[in-house]
């Protein structure tokens, strides 16, 4: 675990995205609420929550931070076809929370995965990146391209 006693307490931010691609029947039952395991999209908002809090615990030698913000949105998108999620997480720290707004991304499209596997096997977990960062001695930085397109099939 590397050494932050000597850093000095900054406000951190971080920002990532990921998306799970599925077939349009997939989108047309999570939207029209026809999926066996209940509300997808709701209950991977509260796994990456869950993940975000507990990321020293999944990532090796991650330090454990008090988180003071997670925000989580996980919403349709329909030109994927398939859903987006994104994830702001912050914190006042000696080091920062990229790796907690990853992890919240990466929970969170495995359990929508998990609660539409039933339906669409086929689904592809991806594009899962840090958008933005702030704070601490490398000051901000964001992304400058967005991720490659990759086509799925209709169905």
């Amino acid at each position: 675990m590397v050494d932050v006693g000597a850093k000095p307490v900054t406000e951190r931010d971080a920002v990532a995205e990921g998306t799970l691609r599925m077939q349009r029947s997939t989108l047309r039952a999570l939207e029209a609420g026809r999926t066996p395991k209940g509300d997808a999209l709701v209950v991977a908002r509260i796994a990456a929550i869950q993940a975000a809090k507990r990321t020293s615990d999944l990532i090796p030698l991650c330090h454990p931070l008090p988180l003071s913000r997670i925000d989580v949105e996980v919403a349709i998108d329909p030109l994927l076809p398939g859903i987006r999620v994104n994830a702001r997480v912050s914190v006042s720290a000696r080091t920062g929370v990229e790796m907690e707004a990853l992890t919240a991304v990466s929970v969170a499209l495995l359990t929508a995965y998990d609660m539409l596997k039933a339906v669409d096997r086929g689904m592809t977990i991806g594009d899962v990146r840090l958008l933005e960062k702030r704070g601490g001695r490398s000051g901000h930085w964001k992304a400058t391209a967005p991720p490659a397109e990759v086509t799925t099939p209709d169905e």
